[in-house]
Protein backbone atom coordinates (compact mmCIF):
# COMPACT_ATOMS: atom_id res chain seq x y z
CA UNK A 1 0.00 0.00 0.00
CA UNK A 2 1.17 3.52 -0.70
CA UNK A 3 1.73 5.89 2.21
CA UNK A 4 -0.78 8.70 2.28
CA UNK A 5 -1.75 11.39 4.81
CA UNK A 6 -4.96 13.33 5.30
CA UNK A 7 -3.05 16.50 4.46
CA UNK A 8 -2.26 15.06 1.02
CA UNK A 9 -5.93 14.22 0.48
CA UNK A 10 -6.90 17.79 1.39
CA UNK A 11 -4.27 19.04 -1.04
CA UNK A 12 -5.79 16.99 -3.86
CA UNK A 13 -9.37 18.04 -3.06
CA UNK A 14 -10.87 20.80 -5.25
CA UNK A 15 -12.53 22.26 -2.14
CA UNK A 16 -13.15 21.49 1.54
CA UNK A 17 -16.68 20.26 0.83
CA UNK A 18 -15.47 17.58 -1.60
CA UNK A 19 -12.96 16.31 0.96
CA UNK A 20 -15.58 16.26 3.72
CA UNK A 21 -18.08 14.39 1.52
CA UNK A 22 -15.40 11.89 0.48
CA UNK A 23 -14.52 11.23 4.11
CA UNK A 24 -18.19 10.61 4.95
CA UNK A 25 -18.54 8.10 2.09
CA UNK A 26 -15.55 6.18 3.45
CA UNK A 27 -16.73 6.29 7.07
CA UNK A 28 -20.24 5.11 6.16
CA UNK A 29 -18.99 2.09 4.22
CA UNK A 30 -19.76 3.43 0.77
CA UNK A 31 -17.54 0.92 -1.08
CA UNK A 32 -18.72 -2.55 -2.03
CA UNK A 33 -15.40 -3.55 -3.59
CA UNK A 34 -11.76 -2.47 -3.20
CA UNK A 35 -8.86 -3.62 -5.40
CA UNK A 36 -5.24 -2.73 -6.03
CA UNK A 37 -2.44 -3.92 -8.28
CA UNK A 38 0.45 -5.84 -6.78
CA UNK A 39 2.88 -2.99 -7.57
CA UNK A 40 0.63 -0.52 -5.69
CA UNK A 41 0.37 1.83 -8.67
CA UNK A 42 -3.39 1.50 -9.15
CA UNK A 43 -6.25 1.50 -6.64
CA UNK A 44 -9.83 0.81 -7.74
CA UNK A 45 -13.08 1.08 -5.81
CA UNK A 46 -16.69 0.29 -6.60
CA UNK A 47 -18.75 2.88 -4.76
CA UNK A 48 -22.49 3.06 -4.10
CA UNK A 49 -24.19 5.80 -6.12
CA UNK A 50 -27.26 7.89 -5.33
CA UNK A 51 -29.47 5.29 -7.01
CA UNK A 52 -29.10 1.60 -7.74
CA UNK A 53 -26.04 2.11 -9.93
CA UNK A 54 -22.48 1.97 -8.62
CA UNK A 55 -19.54 4.17 -9.65
CA UNK A 56 -16.10 2.84 -10.51
CA UNK A 57 -13.39 5.17 -9.24
CA UNK A 58 -9.62 4.80 -9.37
CA UNK A 59 -6.38 6.44 -8.26
CA UNK A 60 -3.52 5.83 -10.68
CA UNK A 61 -0.09 6.27 -9.08
CA UNK A 62 2.03 5.21 -12.09
CA UNK A 63 3.59 8.65 -11.59
CA UNK A 64 3.55 9.14 -7.82
CA UNK A 65 4.26 12.87 -8.09
CA UNK A 66 1.18 13.37 -10.29
CA UNK A 67 -1.50 10.74 -9.56
CA UNK A 68 -4.44 10.53 -11.98
CA UNK A 69 -7.99 10.14 -10.65
CA UNK A 70 -10.83 8.69 -12.70
CA UNK A 71 -14.50 8.07 -11.89
CA UNK A 72 -17.61 7.05 -13.81
CA UNK A 73 -19.81 9.49 -11.87
CA UNK A 74 -21.16 12.62 -13.67
CA UNK A 75 -19.40 15.11 -11.36
CA UNK A 76 -17.23 17.81 -12.98
CA UNK A 77 -15.06 18.17 -9.90
CA UNK A 78 -11.54 16.75 -10.11
CA UNK A 79 -10.95 14.67 -8.19
CA UNK A 80 -14.58 13.95 -7.29
CA UNK A 81 -15.77 12.98 -3.82
CA UNK A 82 -15.68 9.28 -4.78
CA UNK A 83 -12.00 9.45 -5.72
CA UNK A 84 -11.27 11.25 -2.45
CA UNK A 85 -13.28 8.61 -0.59
CA UNK A 86 -11.05 5.97 -2.17
CA UNK A 87 -8.01 7.78 -0.78
CA UNK A 88 -9.63 7.81 2.66
CA UNK A 89 -10.08 4.03 2.34
CA UNK A 90 -6.32 3.72 1.74
CA UNK A 91 -5.61 6.05 4.67
CA UNK A 92 -7.86 3.95 6.93
CA UNK A 93 -5.87 0.82 6.06
CA UNK A 94 -8.83 -0.98 4.48
CA UNK A 95 -8.16 -4.32 2.82
CA UNK A 96 -7.71 -4.23 -0.97
CA UNK A 97 -7.74 -7.45 -2.97
CA UNK A 98 -5.07 -7.86 -5.67
CA UNK A 99 -6.10 -7.36 -9.31
CA UNK A 100 -4.59 -6.81 -12.74
CA UNK A 101 -4.58 -3.43 -14.48
CA UNK A 102 -7.85 -3.21 -16.48
CA UNK A 103 -7.56 -2.90 -20.27
CA UNK A 104 -9.15 0.55 -20.37
CA UNK A 105 -6.63 1.87 -17.82
CA UNK A 106 -3.75 0.36 -19.80
CA UNK A 107 -4.98 2.12 -22.96
CA UNK A 108 -5.31 5.43 -21.11
CA UNK A 109 -1.81 5.04 -19.70
CA UNK A 110 -0.41 4.36 -23.17
CA UNK A 111 -2.20 7.39 -24.66
CA UNK A 112 -0.87 9.65 -21.91
CA UNK A 113 2.64 8.26 -22.33
CA UNK A 114 2.45 8.85 -26.10
CA UNK A 115 1.31 12.44 -25.57
CA UNK A 116 4.10 13.07 -23.07
CA UNK A 117 6.70 11.51 -25.38
CA UNK A 118 5.50 13.55 -28.34
CA UNK A 119 5.64 16.75 -26.34
CA UNK A 120 9.14 16.00 -25.03
CA UNK A 121 10.66 14.30 -28.08
CA UNK A 122 14.35 15.33 -28.21
CA UNK A 123 15.78 16.87 -31.38
CA UNK A 124 18.29 14.00 -31.64
CA UNK A 125 15.40 11.64 -32.38
CA UNK A 126 13.72 13.86 -34.98
CA UNK A 127 13.98 13.35 -38.73
CA UNK A 128 15.43 16.14 -40.88
CA UNK A 129 11.96 17.07 -42.07
CA UNK A 130 10.64 17.16 -38.48
CA UNK A 131 13.58 19.37 -37.45
CA UNK A 132 12.93 21.88 -40.25
CA UNK A 133 9.23 21.98 -39.46
CA UNK A 134 9.91 22.43 -35.75
CA UNK A 135 12.45 25.23 -36.36
CA UNK A 136 10.09 27.03 -38.73
CA UNK A 137 7.23 26.76 -36.29
CA UNK A 138 9.44 27.91 -33.43
CA UNK A 139 10.73 30.94 -35.37
CA UNK A 140 7.24 31.95 -36.45
CA UNK A 141 5.89 31.65 -32.91
CA UNK A 142 8.83 33.65 -31.51
CA UNK A 143 8.29 36.46 -34.01
CA UNK A 144 4.55 36.65 -33.32
CA UNK A 145 5.14 36.60 -29.57
CA UNK A 146 7.73 39.40 -29.79
CA UNK A 147 5.45 41.59 -31.92
CA UNK A 148 2.60 41.08 -29.46
CA UNK A 149 4.82 41.98 -26.50
CA UNK A 150 6.15 45.13 -28.21
CA UNK A 151 2.58 46.18 -28.96
CA UNK A 152 1.62 45.57 -25.34
CA UNK A 153 4.58 47.64 -24.03
CA UNK A 154 3.62 50.57 -26.26
CA UNK A 155 0.03 50.33 -25.06
CA UNK A 156 1.15 50.29 -21.43
CA UNK A 157 3.26 53.38 -22.02
CA UNK A 158 0.18 55.24 -23.26
CA UNK A 159 -1.83 54.01 -20.30
CA UNK A 160 0.76 55.33 -17.86
CA UNK A 161 -0.04 58.83 -19.15
CA UNK A 162 -3.59 58.35 -17.84
CA UNK A 163 -2.32 57.30 -14.42
CA UNK A 164 0.07 60.28 -14.42
CA UNK A 165 -2.72 62.74 -15.19
CA UNK A 166 -4.91 61.24 -12.50
CA UNK A 167 -2.27 61.47 -9.75
CA UNK A 168 -1.33 65.04 -10.77
CA UNK A 169 -5.00 66.06 -10.71
CA UNK A 170 -5.56 64.52 -7.29
CA UNK A 171 -2.53 66.26 -5.81
CA UNK A 172 -3.52 69.62 -7.28
CA UNK A 173 -7.16 69.37 -6.18
CA UNK A 174 -6.52 67.83 -2.77
CA UNK A 175 -7.67 64.39 -1.67
CA UNK A 176 -10.44 65.71 0.54
CA UNK A 177 -12.10 67.86 -2.12
CA UNK A 178 -13.21 65.20 -4.60
CA UNK A 179 -16.91 65.55 -5.38
CA UNK A 180 -19.39 63.30 -7.15
CA UNK A 181 -18.63 64.58 -10.66
CA UNK A 182 -14.85 64.36 -10.32
CA UNK A 183 -15.15 60.96 -8.67
CA UNK A 184 -17.05 59.68 -11.69
CA UNK A 185 -14.39 61.02 -14.07
CA UNK A 186 -11.65 59.29 -12.06
CA UNK A 187 -13.61 56.02 -12.16
CA UNK A 188 -13.83 56.32 -15.95
CA UNK A 189 -10.05 56.79 -16.17
CA UNK A 190 -9.49 53.74 -13.97
CA UNK A 191 -11.71 51.60 -16.23
CA UNK A 192 -9.63 52.66 -19.25
CA UNK A 193 -6.44 51.40 -17.59
CA UNK A 194 -7.61 47.85 -18.13
CA UNK A 195 -7.56 48.48 -21.89
CA UNK A 196 -3.87 49.35 -21.58
CA UNK A 197 -2.87 46.15 -19.71
CA UNK A 198 -2.30 48.08 -16.48
CA UNK A 199 -4.18 45.98 -13.94
CA UNK A 200 -1.55 46.75 -11.28
CA UNK A 201 -1.93 50.56 -11.38
CA UNK A 202 -5.67 50.06 -11.91
CA UNK A 203 -5.91 48.16 -8.62
CA UNK A 204 -3.96 50.90 -6.79
CA UNK A 205 -6.23 53.60 -8.22
CA UNK A 206 -9.31 51.71 -7.07
CA UNK A 207 -7.81 51.37 -3.59
CA UNK A 208 -7.09 55.09 -3.61
CA UNK A 209 -10.67 56.08 -4.43
CA UNK A 210 -12.04 53.68 -1.81
CA UNK A 211 -9.86 55.27 0.90
CA UNK A 212 -10.79 58.79 -0.22
CA UNK A 213 -14.50 57.92 -0.17
CA UNK A 214 -14.19 56.44 3.33
CA UNK A 215 -12.31 59.53 4.52
CA UNK A 216 -15.07 61.79 3.22
CA UNK A 217 -17.69 59.69 5.06
CA UNK A 218 -16.12 59.38 8.52
CA UNK A 219 -13.21 61.85 8.50
CA UNK A 220 -10.89 59.24 10.01
CA UNK A 221 -7.23 60.15 9.49
CA UNK A 222 -6.33 56.49 8.97
CA UNK A 223 -8.07 56.59 5.58
CA UNK A 224 -6.29 59.80 4.65
CA UNK A 225 -2.93 58.27 5.63
CA UNK A 226 -3.73 55.13 3.64
CA UNK A 227 -4.62 57.26 0.61
CA UNK A 228 -1.31 59.12 0.86
CA UNK A 229 0.63 55.84 1.04
CA UNK A 230 -1.20 54.48 -2.02
CA UNK A 231 -0.60 57.73 -3.90
CA UNK A 232 3.14 57.51 -3.15
CA UNK A 233 3.28 53.90 -4.38
CA UNK A 234 1.29 54.76 -7.51
CA UNK A 235 3.56 57.71 -8.32
CA UNK A 236 6.69 55.57 -7.83
CA UNK A 237 5.26 52.71 -9.90
CA UNK A 238 4.35 55.02 -12.80
CA UNK A 239 7.74 56.74 -12.77
CA UNK A 240 9.81 53.53 -12.62
CA UNK A 241 7.57 51.69 -15.09
CA UNK A 242 7.84 54.45 -17.68
CA UNK A 243 11.64 54.30 -17.56
CA UNK A 244 11.57 50.48 -17.64
CA UNK A 245 9.28 50.32 -20.70
CA UNK A 246 11.11 53.08 -22.57
CA UNK A 247 14.40 51.22 -22.11
CA UNK A 248 12.81 47.98 -23.35
CA UNK A 249 11.43 49.66 -26.47
CA UNK A 250 14.66 51.53 -27.18
CA UNK A 251 16.62 48.26 -27.18
CA UNK A 252 13.88 46.39 -29.09
CA UNK A 253 13.83 43.90 -26.24
CA UNK A 254 10.45 42.33 -25.52
CA UNK A 255 11.79 39.38 -23.52
CA UNK A 256 10.84 38.80 -19.90
CA UNK A 257 13.54 39.76 -17.44
CA UNK A 258 14.20 39.47 -13.75
CA UNK A 259 12.30 42.64 -12.83
CA UNK A 260 9.45 43.01 -10.34
CA UNK A 261 7.86 45.78 -12.45
CA UNK A 262 6.52 43.23 -14.92
CA UNK A 263 4.16 41.81 -12.30
CA UNK A 264 3.52 45.17 -10.64
CA UNK A 265 2.11 46.43 -13.94
CA UNK A 266 -0.20 43.44 -14.17
CA UNK A 267 1.88 40.77 -15.91
CA UNK A 268 1.36 37.12 -14.99
CA UNK A 269 4.38 34.82 -14.82
CA UNK A 270 4.25 31.21 -15.92
CA UNK A 271 6.26 28.73 -13.90
CA UNK A 272 8.36 27.84 -16.96
CA UNK A 273 9.08 31.53 -17.58
CA UNK A 274 10.35 31.98 -14.02
CA UNK A 275 12.60 28.95 -14.47
CA UNK A 276 13.91 30.32 -17.78
CA UNK A 277 14.69 33.60 -16.00
CA UNK A 278 16.97 31.64 -13.65
CA UNK A 279 14.61 31.65 -10.67
CA UNK A 280 14.05 27.90 -10.43
CA UNK A 281 15.00 25.85 -7.36
CA UNK A 282 14.92 22.08 -6.92
CA UNK A 283 14.42 19.47 -4.21
CA UNK A 284 13.63 21.68 -1.23
CA UNK A 285 11.54 21.07 1.88
CA UNK A 286 9.16 23.72 3.21
CA UNK A 287 7.11 24.12 6.37
CA UNK A 288 4.13 26.46 6.49
CA UNK A 289 4.43 28.73 9.52
CA UNK A 290 1.31 30.86 8.97
CA UNK A 291 -1.72 31.16 6.71
CA UNK A 292 -4.50 33.71 6.20
CA UNK A 293 -7.09 34.88 3.67
CA UNK A 294 -7.61 38.52 2.60
CA UNK A 295 -10.31 40.13 0.52
CA UNK A 296 -9.53 43.21 -1.59
CA UNK A 297 -12.59 45.37 -2.14
CA UNK A 298 -10.83 47.36 -4.85
CA UNK A 299 -9.77 44.31 -6.87
CA UNK A 300 -12.80 42.12 -5.95
CA UNK A 301 -10.24 39.44 -5.11
CA UNK A 302 -9.64 36.85 -2.40
CA UNK A 303 -5.98 36.08 -1.69
CA UNK A 304 -4.93 32.95 0.20
CA UNK A 305 -1.50 33.66 1.72
CA UNK A 306 0.89 31.05 3.06
CA UNK A 307 4.22 31.76 4.79
CA UNK A 308 6.81 29.01 4.34
CA UNK A 309 10.30 28.43 5.70
CA UNK A 310 12.83 26.43 3.70
CA UNK A 311 14.40 23.74 5.87
CA UNK A 312 17.60 23.80 3.80
CA UNK A 313 18.50 27.49 4.13
CA UNK A 314 16.03 29.13 6.54
CA UNK A 315 14.68 31.61 3.99
CA UNK A 316 11.04 32.58 4.50
CA UNK A 317 8.87 32.71 1.39
CA UNK A 318 5.27 33.70 0.66
CA UNK A 319 2.90 32.01 -1.74
CA UNK A 320 -0.36 33.50 -3.01
CA UNK A 321 -3.46 31.84 -4.41
CA UNK A 322 -5.62 34.45 -6.15
CA UNK A 323 -9.39 33.89 -6.37
CA UNK A 324 -11.32 36.65 -8.20
CA UNK A 325 -14.81 37.11 -6.77
CA UNK A 326 -16.47 36.41 -10.14
CA UNK A 327 -14.64 33.08 -10.44
CA UNK A 328 -14.39 32.10 -6.77
CA UNK A 329 -16.51 28.96 -7.13
CA UNK A 330 -14.22 27.62 -9.86
CA UNK A 331 -10.89 28.10 -8.03
CA UNK A 332 -9.90 25.89 -5.14
CA UNK A 333 -9.24 27.74 -1.89
CA UNK A 334 -5.87 27.03 -0.30
CA UNK A 335 -5.75 25.98 3.34
CA UNK A 336 -3.36 25.56 6.23
CA UNK A 337 -0.70 22.86 5.80
CA UNK A 338 0.61 21.16 8.94
CA UNK A 339 3.36 18.95 7.50
CA UNK A 340 6.57 19.26 5.50
CA UNK A 341 6.09 19.90 1.78
CA UNK A 342 8.82 18.12 -0.19
CA UNK A 343 8.99 20.03 -3.46
CA UNK A 344 10.86 18.68 -6.51
CA UNK A 345 10.58 21.93 -8.53
CA UNK A 346 9.69 25.47 -7.52
CA UNK A 347 10.42 29.02 -8.63
CA UNK A 348 10.61 32.41 -6.95
CA UNK A 349 9.30 35.72 -8.28
CA UNK A 350 11.40 38.88 -8.67
CA UNK A 351 11.14 41.24 -5.73
CA UNK A 352 12.53 42.31 -2.37
CA UNK A 353 11.99 41.02 1.16
CA UNK A 354 10.17 37.71 1.47
CA UNK A 355 10.12 36.41 -2.10
CA UNK A 356 6.96 34.96 -3.53
CA UNK A 357 7.32 31.26 -4.33
CA UNK A 358 5.34 28.86 -6.46
CA UNK A 359 5.27 25.14 -7.12
CA UNK A 360 2.90 22.71 -8.80
CA UNK A 361 3.46 19.46 -6.90
CA UNK A 362 4.59 18.46 -3.43
CA UNK A 363 4.62 15.40 -1.22
CA UNK A 364 3.47 16.08 2.36
CA UNK A 365 5.06 14.27 5.30
CA UNK A 366 4.77 14.70 9.07
CA UNK A 367 7.02 17.12 10.95
CA UNK A 368 9.80 15.54 13.01
CA UNK A 369 11.77 16.73 16.03
CA UNK A 370 14.69 17.40 13.69
CA UNK A 371 12.48 19.70 11.57
CA UNK A 372 11.47 21.76 14.59
CA UNK A 373 15.11 22.02 15.65
CA UNK A 374 16.06 23.28 12.19
CA UNK A 375 13.34 25.94 12.23
CA UNK A 376 14.22 27.29 15.68
CA UNK A 377 17.91 27.11 14.79
CA UNK A 378 17.41 29.65 11.99
CA UNK A 379 16.04 32.30 14.39
CA UNK A 380 18.44 35.12 15.41
CA UNK A 381 18.58 36.09 19.06
CA UNK A 382 18.69 39.84 18.49
CA UNK A 383 16.29 42.37 16.97
CA UNK A 384 18.71 45.30 16.79
CA UNK A 385 21.21 43.34 14.68
CA UNK A 386 18.78 43.11 11.78
CA UNK A 387 16.66 46.23 12.40
CA UNK A 388 18.56 48.38 9.90
CA UNK A 389 18.17 45.80 7.11
CA UNK A 390 14.46 45.48 7.92
CA UNK A 391 13.94 49.25 7.77
CA UNK A 392 15.83 49.53 4.48
CA UNK A 393 13.64 46.83 2.93
CA UNK A 394 10.44 48.49 4.16
CA UNK A 395 11.55 51.85 2.74
CA UNK A 396 11.15 50.45 -0.78
CA UNK A 397 7.80 51.92 -1.82
CA UNK A 398 7.02 48.99 -4.12
CA UNK A 399 7.95 46.29 -1.58
CA UNK A 400 5.44 44.53 0.65
CA UNK A 401 4.58 46.64 3.73
CA UNK A 402 5.83 43.91 6.05
CA UNK A 403 8.86 41.65 6.40
CA UNK A 404 8.49 38.21 7.94
CA UNK A 405 11.29 37.01 10.20
CA UNK A 406 11.92 34.59 13.05
CA UNK A 407 13.18 35.85 16.39
CA UNK A 408 14.25 34.05 19.57
CA UNK A 409 12.84 35.72 22.66
CA UNK A 410 13.38 35.64 26.41
CA UNK A 411 9.78 36.57 27.09
CA UNK A 412 6.67 38.39 25.99
CA UNK A 413 5.70 40.94 28.63
CA UNK A 414 3.10 43.62 29.21
CA UNK A 415 3.98 47.30 29.02
CA UNK A 416 2.10 50.62 29.05
CA UNK A 417 1.36 50.30 25.33
CA UNK A 418 0.39 46.61 25.22
CA UNK A 419 2.80 43.73 24.71
CA UNK A 420 6.53 43.88 24.16
CA UNK A 421 8.82 41.10 22.92
CA UNK A 422 12.20 40.93 24.64
CA UNK A 423 14.73 39.09 22.51
CA UNK A 424 17.29 36.53 23.67
CA UNK A 425 19.96 39.24 23.67
CA UNK A 426 17.83 41.65 25.72
CA UNK A 427 16.69 44.19 23.09
CA UNK A 428 12.96 44.61 22.56
CA UNK A 429 10.20 45.58 20.14
CA UNK A 430 6.60 46.62 20.67
CA UNK A 431 4.06 44.13 19.36
CA UNK A 432 1.07 45.45 17.44
CA UNK A 433 -1.32 44.75 14.59
CA UNK A 434 -0.52 46.04 11.14
CA UNK A 435 -3.30 48.09 9.48
CA UNK A 436 -5.33 45.88 7.15
CA UNK A 437 -4.30 42.64 8.89
CA UNK A 438 -6.49 40.56 11.18
CA UNK A 439 -5.58 41.29 14.79
CA UNK A 440 -3.38 38.72 16.50
CA UNK A 441 -1.78 40.60 19.39
CA UNK A 442 -4.87 40.22 21.65
CA UNK A 443 -4.60 36.43 21.16
CA UNK A 444 -1.40 36.41 23.21
CA UNK A 445 -3.69 36.41 26.26
CA UNK A 446 -5.42 33.29 24.88
CA UNK A 447 -2.30 31.14 24.51
CA UNK A 448 -2.83 27.59 25.85
CA UNK A 449 0.15 27.73 28.24
CA UNK A 450 2.34 30.30 30.01
CA UNK A 451 5.42 28.41 28.78
CA UNK A 452 4.77 29.95 25.34
CA UNK A 453 5.56 33.39 26.75
CA UNK A 454 9.18 32.48 27.55
CA UNK A 455 12.22 31.17 25.67
CA UNK A 456 10.54 30.33 22.39
CA UNK A 457 10.75 31.45 18.74
CA UNK A 458 8.25 33.77 17.09
CA UNK A 459 7.39 34.33 13.45
CA UNK A 460 6.70 38.07 13.32
CA UNK A 461 5.63 40.46 10.59
CA UNK A 462 7.82 43.55 11.01
CA UNK A 463 6.25 46.80 9.80
CA UNK A 464 6.66 50.55 10.19
CA UNK A 465 3.89 52.23 12.17
CA UNK A 466 3.31 55.67 10.66
CA UNK A 467 1.30 56.77 13.68
CA UNK A 468 3.99 56.40 16.32
CA UNK A 469 6.86 56.46 13.82
CA UNK A 470 8.48 53.27 15.01
CA UNK A 471 9.20 49.74 13.87
CA UNK A 472 6.75 47.22 15.29
CA UNK A 473 6.07 43.51 14.93
CA UNK A 474 2.82 41.60 14.57
CA UNK A 475 2.99 38.09 16.08
CA UNK A 476 1.91 35.37 13.63
CA UNK A 477 3.10 32.08 15.15
CA UNK A 478 5.13 30.69 18.04
CA UNK A 479 7.45 27.77 17.28
CA UNK A 480 8.47 25.41 20.08
CA UNK A 481 10.54 22.22 20.15
CA UNK A 482 7.54 20.17 19.04
CA UNK A 483 4.75 22.44 17.81
CA UNK A 484 3.76 25.51 15.80
CA UNK A 485 1.15 27.59 17.60
CA UNK A 486 -0.60 29.80 15.05
CA UNK A 487 -2.13 33.13 16.09
CA UNK A 488 -3.46 33.65 12.57
CA UNK A 489 -5.31 30.88 10.77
Amino acid sequence: MIEITEQQILTFAPNASAASNGKKISQKGGFVKLERTSDNTLYIGECKGSGNSHYITSADYINQAEPVFRCTCPSRQYPCKHSLALLYEILAGKEFSICEVPEDILRKREKKKARDNKASKPESEMTEEELKKAEKKKASAAKSAKNAKIKKLKSQLKGLDLADKMTDSLVMAGLGTIGGASLKSYQDIIKQMGDYYLTGPQKLCNQLLIEITKFQKDGSEIHYDNAIDILKKLHTLVKKSRQYIENKLASDDASLDDNMLYEELGGVWKLTELEEAGRGIENKNFVQLSFWIDYSESAKLYTDTGCWICLEDGNIYINYNYRPLKAVKYIKQDDSVFGVASVPRAATYPGDGNLRIRWENAQIRDLTEEDYNKITGFAPGSINAGAKAIKNTLKNTLAQPMLLQLIKYQKIARCDYGFVLISESGDNILLGDMPGMEQTTPRIEMLPGSYLLKNQVMLAAFYYNNRNRRLQAQPLSIITKNSIVRLLY
